[in-house]
C-alpha cells in the first residue's frame, strides 16, 4: 500500500509500505477513505526528530471501511463505515472506567512514561504505524471504532477522531460559568472549533489569531476576533472589551507553535539539529518550547478564572510565572482529549442536516494522498489560504 512516512526535518514521502494485518484476535483493518492532517503532525515535521524513526508512518486522523476484523471482534464487522479515535484505548481499565481514555492502562507507553498510544506519533507513544495510508490496523478494535452512518461526506463524520472532540474537551475543561465568556488563542482547525463549541453552548467567544484566512473563517461563523498582526497587546485589548476584567477562561489552542519567543524558538531549532540521541532526552527534560501563547493567556483571564491548554508542549522544565498565577487564583487544565467520552454529545450535531458547528467549512484544501509532501509544506507555511487539509487515498 501507499503511506505517508517521515525521513527527517521536512522531508515526508509516500511510499510503497507492507500492507496490514491483524496480529491480535480483537484487531480490525480499514481501507481510508479520508484523513487529516493535524497541527501536531507539523511538530514531527518541524520539531519531534528525535522521537521519531525514518520510515514512520504519519497520520491520526482517519475514516474508512472496515475490510477485515479479527475473531474477538463483534461490533463492527466488514463493510461498516468508521472513524477511528487518534488515542488506541481498550474501554475496560481502571482509567478507561474513569473516561480517561487518553491514559487507557492497556495502551500506555510505560517504556517512556506516557499515556494511551496514539497513532503515527513518535515512540513517545507507542510507534504505532498512522492512518495517512491507503490501509490501517485498528488495535483494540472492540472499543476504539466509531460506526458512522452511510450517506453523508466523509466531512460530516472525520473530524471525530481528533478535532472535534479535542475542540469540544477543551470547552469543557475551560469550566465556563453560565453565560461567560472565553479567549480562544490560535485559529487553526482546533481552536476553530472551540470557538463555534462554545458560542453553540451560548457563551461569548473571543478568538485571536494573525493570520488573515483564520480571522476570515472565525468571522463567518459568528465569533468576535482580535487580529494580533494588528494589536500589540492582547491581554489589554482583551480587558478592555471585558470592562477591565478578562474573560472568565482562556483557551491554549496554539502550544508550542506560537510566535512571540525567538529565544525558545532557536532553542527548538537548535535541539532538532543534534544527533537523536542527545536531543531527545534535551527535549524531554529542558525547556525549550514557546511560551507566548501560555503567558499571554495567563495574563488574559480574570482572576479567579480558568484556563484550558489543549495545544500541544513538549518541554519538560519551562518557566512558568507561578507568582502571577497563585495571586490570579488560576485553575488550568490540559491533556490530550478523552475521544470516546465525547462521542455521544457530538454524533447528533454531525448528522444535524443544518452543520451547527459547521464541520463542511473547516477543510480549505482535498488532495491526494500522493500530494502528501506538498500538502505539509502549504500547511507548516500557511501557503494558499490553508487552514485544514484533508488527504484521500
Amino acid at each position: 500500500m501507499k503511506a505517508v512516512t517521515w525521513h527527517g526535518k521536512r522531508d515526508v514521502r509516500v511510499e510503497e509500505v507492507p500492507d496490514p494485518a491483524i496480529k491480535e484476535p480483537n484487531d480490525a483493518v480499514i481501507r481510508i477513505t479520508s484523513t487529516g492532517i493535524c497541527g501536531s503532525d507539523l511538530h514531527l515535521y518541524e520539531v519531534l526528530g528525535p522521537f521519531m524513526a525514518e520510515g514512520d508512518i504519519l497520520g491520526h486522523e482517519p475514516m474508512g471501511v472496515v475490510e477485515e476484523v479479527g475473531p474477538a471482534i463483534e461490533n463492527i464487522k466488514p463493510g461498516d463505515r468508521v472513524v477511528i479515535p487518534f488515542n488506541i484505548s481498550c474501554g475496560h481499565c481502571h482509567m478507561c472506567d474513569l473516561q480517561l481514555y487518553a491514559q487507557c492502562e492497556t495502551t500506555q507507553v510505560r517504556e517512556h512514561g506516557t499515556g494511551a498510544a496514539v497513532y503515527g506519533y513518535t515512540k513517545l507513544y507507542g510507534q504505532v504505524p498512522g492512518g495517512q495510508a491507503q490501509y490501517l490496523r485498528v488495535p483494540e478494535a472492540q472499543f476504539g471504532p466509531i460506526k458512522v452512518p452511510e450517506g453523508p461526506p466523509d466531512e460530516r463524520f472525520l473530524f471525530l477522531s481528533d478535532v472535534l472532540p479535542t475542540a469540544w474537551q477543551a470547552v469543557a475543561d475551560a469550566d465556563l460559568p453560565e453565560g461567560g465568556s472565553v479567549t480562544v488563542f490560535g485559529l487553526g482547525p482546533i481552536g476553530q472549533m472551540c470557538c463555534r463549541i462554545a458560542r453553540h453552548l451560548g457563551y461569548r467567544v473571543i478568538g485571536v489569531d494573525g493570520v488573515t484566512q483564520r480571522l476570515e473563517m472565525a468571522r463567518r461563523h459568528g465569533i468576535e476576533v482580535i487580529d494580533a498582526s494588528e494589536v500589540t497587546d492582547v491581554p489589554e485589548e482583551v480587558r478592555q472589551r471585558t470592562s477591565g476584567r478578562g474573560t472568565d477562561s482562556v483557551i491554549d489552542a496554539v502550544g508550542m507553535e506560537a510566535h512571540g519567543s525567538p529565544a525558545a524558538k532557536l532553542a527548538q531549532t537548535l535541539t532538532t539539529m543534534l544527533p537523536g540521541a542527545v536531543a531527545a532526552p534535551l527535549m524531554s527534560h529542558t525547556g525549550v518550547d514557546r511560551l507566548a501563547a501560555l503567558n499571554q493567556a495567563i495574563d488574559t483571564v480574570g482572576r479567579g478564572g480558568v484556563i484550558s491548554v489543549i495545544g500541544t508542549y513538549g518541554g519538560m522544565t519551562d518557566p512558568m510565572p507561578m507568582l502571577r498565577m497563585f495571586d490570579k487564583g488560576i485553575t488550568m487544565r490540559m491533556g490530550q482529549a478523552h475521544v470516546r467520552r465525547w462521542t455521544s454529545a457530538l454524533m447528533p450535531l454531525v448528522t444535524d442536516e443544518s452543520d451547527p458547528l459547521g464541520v463542511m467549512d473547516l477543510a480549505t484544501h482535498r488532495m491526494p494522498l500522493e500530494q502528501a509532501p506538498l500538502a505539509y509544506e502549504m500547511f507548516q507555511k500557511k501557503s494558499d489560504g490553508a487552514v485544514k487539509i484533508l488527504l484521500q487515498p
